[in-house]
């Protein structure tokens, strides 16, 4: 076993086995957001990657709850074209697909002529981040902290995350750190005053370019919820500035809300 933090241990016959830190607030046998999204971008990544090439866009769509078993991956290289690759996965657990991922990679090229409008950016890096910390939130209410619990607000939030190996051994690439820090789109978009009652069906990812370091900026942008379904929108940002957007669906979970005032598993991420 791996002595340093991990969401997954490989197998001898080519599978990955969650470990404690993949587990989630949802349920004692559920697997995290960050684990899935993270494992899907590794998987895609190291089967279909190339250098001349940007992972431009990973949709991740997921069908059911992931659980604590052995998780394998079946995967496509759906087009090889001289710009545009595309490339899908799917993680399974006991013979049933949990989740399936696709993959848009753009080969990186000289920018066209001319000036395009941009949005303003602004994201303020915690000043006191704790190394040995993995999460740091925020809100505009209450400025940054570490405890989830200190969110519970109306406010607009942002987290500062560095993310723990997806797969034990193996550090994380850019792109996988990029993708398991944004699938905390749905925490600064969906958590309110009583927690955080909607749970995400997916996780789309693009990205303009690769983060500079292992730390990942996410801050909502938007956020619009009617008849129990939920649309969250956010810019992600590094030490250089922005450079990309998460967004996620949601549908209301009433019966399993997560208040983390009343949560028995705080270090658990969301």
């Amino acid at each position: 076993m791996s002595e340093r933090p991990a969401h997954f241990e490989p197998t001898d016959d080519g599978a990955f086995l969650p470990t404690r830190f993949a587990q989630s607030h949802w349920g004692e046998d559920h697997l995290n957001g960050p684990a899935v999204v993270g494992l899907a971008a590794r998987v895609l990544e190291r089967e279909f990657g190339l250098d001349d090439f940007l992972p431009a866009r990973l949709t991740v769509d997921l069908f059911k709850a992931a659980r604590g078993v052995p998780t394998t991956a079946k995967t496509n290289l759906v087009r090889d074209g001289r710009r545009v690759r595309n490339s899908e996965c799917e993680l399974v657990q006991d013979g049933v697909t949990v989740a399936r991922a696709t993959l848009v990679q753009y080969r990186r090229a000289e920018a066209p002529r001319g000036e395009e409008w941009t949005a303003s950016a602004e994201f303020d890096i915690p000043s006191h981040a704790d190394p040995a910390r993995s999460i740091h939130l925020g809100s505009d209410e209450k400025g940054w902290t570490q405890a989830i619990v200190d969110h519970q607000n109306t406010a607009r939030k942002r987290t500062w995350t560095r993310s723990i190996q997806v797969v034990a051994g193996t550090e994380n690439s850019p792109f996988v750190n990029a993708v398991a820090a944004a699938e905390g789109t749905s925490l600064v978009t969906n958590l309110g005053t009583a927690g955080v009652g909607y749970i995400n069906g997916d996780l789309t990812v693009a990205l303009s370019r690769l983060p500079v370091d292992e730390w990942v900026g996410v801050q909502a942008d938007s956020h619009w919820v009617a008849d129990g379904i939920s649309v969250g929108t956010a810019t992600l940002y590094d030490r250089a500035g922005a450079f990309g957007s998460g967004m996620v669906t949601a549908v209301s979970n009433p019966a399993a809300q997560i208040d983390f005032g009343n949560d028995p598993f705080p270090s658990r991420t969301h």
